[in-house]
């Protein structure tokens, strides 16, 4: 008997089916805004590539049938009146099958096949399993027969256009078949199961259900989304491989399968209480890349490392947030690396982006900002904006607190002295009395935006002005919609709907707007920001970004970075109104 699914039903159509480690999922969604009738492995390695397009059939003949799609974490079920069909993974580079009174036709997904494209078919004499090479990932992939029989078998060492694949079903008919699908490098022993079906699905809820109950073992039922999100991040975990040297939550298992240097930083607050090794690895997986400036990559992945751009140094926030949330401190020799990877990212801002003469640092395009698009470029791409001094002056205030705690005594001393004259120099070059300007590095041209990018150093907290961070506040709300923070004021002549960063929510924006008036006593606002964004992921999951006028998804639908923000003001939230759920976090670490 197949015991119940555990875990959040989810939309397959919008968040891809897959499991920790692993770097395969199986969606609809086969390339950047391109959606198939069918189901598809597909592979994350050497980018996004459907390798198998996985086609349900039913009749006598084979017929292609409309299926329900259903999915838990741990299983993906294909049901019509006819049947139904189970997948699950057995590991991450394991998938079992299972129909009965369906056939299951699995078919490369490219019928092309050149000396450099394509996917290669063979029926290998060695153990009876056929066999899926793939130019695209530089991976085989594994079809074992357990139960049942392959039929109508084609293209086999086939080369050019052909169709290439077999199709699984019962024997006789109207029984089961299972199968096992492998991702391999090279070569394995031929499968033989260690486990039924049952087993292996019964397993596969389990180790979700693990995950959830560690990393929100908080949630009530007031954080409804909570399982779903807390699934979007482990389900994106894949295992090291290829540039990714630790293990490593991709900001999605859509096209978006990449880490970018402070999307990291944001599931790793997350996962500290929980999971705080795998919350170390996130927080210190881009600077394993750094380079001889000091410079961290734009972006990581498994075949992949780009640095023609960078992004903020939200670094010292986050690691300062990630101290108090990690469930020990950090021993001397990490906090020996922290300080030294933390340092020279901050020298990169203070000697490569700081002109002659200057004291404030600049951006070189809205991409380095993680903005990209945003109205304070408008004016140029190159700009000196509060928002990049706020991030910098808490780096340093950070630096000046390991340094601190280290016994560098003298560093310390001269990072706060770097901060204060950073801000002062902040206040005095670009607060208009106002609001935050931005001005040009090469003309000193300064101007003004409707961006709530230029209300970000907000962040700063406790540490600016009461009057400038009033007036901040002030200004914050007027972007406040039904849904959440427009990233540009809906009254703004530039404001789009769909305009990436010039007017939809994005999460990060809100979680450090959130916490930066929070630090400051703005905690009306704060409350009803945070409420706000967690009822937009409640009604409209864990998009890239939100229309902020109607709060539906936009782009990519499995973000790891809006599922991690909303666990993070989800918990905040529990912990302000349920202060008895504390517990929790230190059971988990007894």
């Amino acid at each position: 008997m197949t015991d119940a699914p555990t875990g959040p039903a989810f939309n397959i159509r919008d968040i891809p089916f897959s499991t920790y480690g692993s770097w395969f999922d199986i969606s609809p969604i086969t390339g950047e805004h391109i959606r198939s009738q069918d189901l598809h492995l597909v592979s994350h390695q050497s980018g996004m590539h459907p390798v198998l397009r996985l086609v349900p059939l039913a009749g006598p003949h084979g017929q292609r049938i409309e299926t329900h799609w259903n999915a838990t974490p741990g299983r993906l079920r294909w049901t019509d009146r006819e049947g139904h069909i189970e997948l699950t993974y057995q590991a991450p580079d394991i998938l079992r099958l299972r129909g009965t009174g369906l056939s299951l036709q699995v078919i490369a997904g490219a019928q092309q096949l050149t000396p450099f494209s394509g996917t290669f078919f063979l029926h290998d004499p060695v153990d009876g399993s056929y066999v899926f090479t793939s130019y695209e990932t530089g991976r085989r992939y594994r079809i074992t027969v357990l139960a049942g029989q392959a039929v109508d078998v084609r293209g086999c060492e086939a080369l050019g256009t052909a169709h290439r694949g077999l199709t699984l079903t019962a024997a006789p008919v109207g029984g089961a078949w299972e199968a096992a699908v492998e991702e391999l490098d090279s070569a394995r022993v031929p499968y033989a199961p260690n486990a039924t079906h049952d087993q292996v699905a019964a397993r596969a809820d389990q180790a979700f259900t693990r995950f959830a109950d560690a990393v929100a073992p908080w949630r009530t039922g007031d954080t409804p989304a909570a399982e779903l999100a807390a699934y979007v991040v482990w389900s994106a975990t894949v295992r090291p491989a290829g540039f990714v040297g630790r293990p490593a939550v991709l900001m999605s298992k859509h096209w978006m399968d990449k880490v970018w240097s402070w999307d990291h930083c944001f599931n790793a607050l997350a996962l500290a209480p929980g999971a705080p090794e795998l919350a170390w690895d996130q927080f210190q997986i881009m600077f394993d890349h750094q380079d001889e400036s000091g410079a961290l990559p734009d972006s990581v992945t498994h075949s992949e490392i780009l640095y023609n751009f960078v992004k903020p140094p939200v670094h010292g926030w986050a690691l300062r947030r990630l101290r108090r949330r990690l469930p020990r401190p950090l021993d001397q020799a990490e906090l020996t690396e922290a300080y030294t990877r933390l340092e020279r990212w901050t020298g990169f801002w203070l000697t490569t982006r700081r002109a002659p003469g200057q004291t404030l640092p600049h951006y070189q395009h809205g991409n380095d900002c993680g903005w990209d698009n945003a109205t304070t470029f408008d004016p140029g791409r190159l700009q000196t904006s509060a928002d990049l001094s706020a991030f910098l002056i808490l780096q340093l205030r950070e630096l000046a607190d390991l340094a601190d705690e280290l016994g560098l005594g003298e560093q310390a001393a001269a990072w706060a002295r770097t901060a204060k004259t950073v801000q002062d120099a902040m206040i005095r070059e670009l607060w208009t009395g106002e609001r935050f300007q931005a001005r040009s590095p090469r003309t000193g041209r300064s101007t003004t935006s409707l961006s709530l990018l230029d209300l970000m150093p907000i962040v700063l907290g406790e540490h600016l002005p009461t009057d400038i961070s009033s007036r901040l506040a002030a200004h914050i709300e007027t972007h406040l919609t039904a849904h959440g923070l427009a990233t540009e004021h809906p009254d703004s002549p530039h404001y789009q709907a769909d305009g990436y960063w010039r007017g939809p929510i994005w999460a990060p924006a809100t979680v450090l707007i959130e916490d930066g008036l929070r630090r400051a006593g703005h905690h009306r606002l704060a409350d009803e920001i945070s409420a706000r964004f967690r009822a937009l992921c409640e009604n409209s999951g864990f998009a890239e970004n939100f229309d902020a006028l109607t709060g539906e998804g936009l782009r990519d639908r499995a973000y790891t970075w809006t599922a991690s923000s909303y666990l993070l003001l989800a918990e905040d939230h529990t912990r302000r109104t349920h202060p008895q759920n504390d517990g929790h976090r230190s059971a988990l670490h007894r």
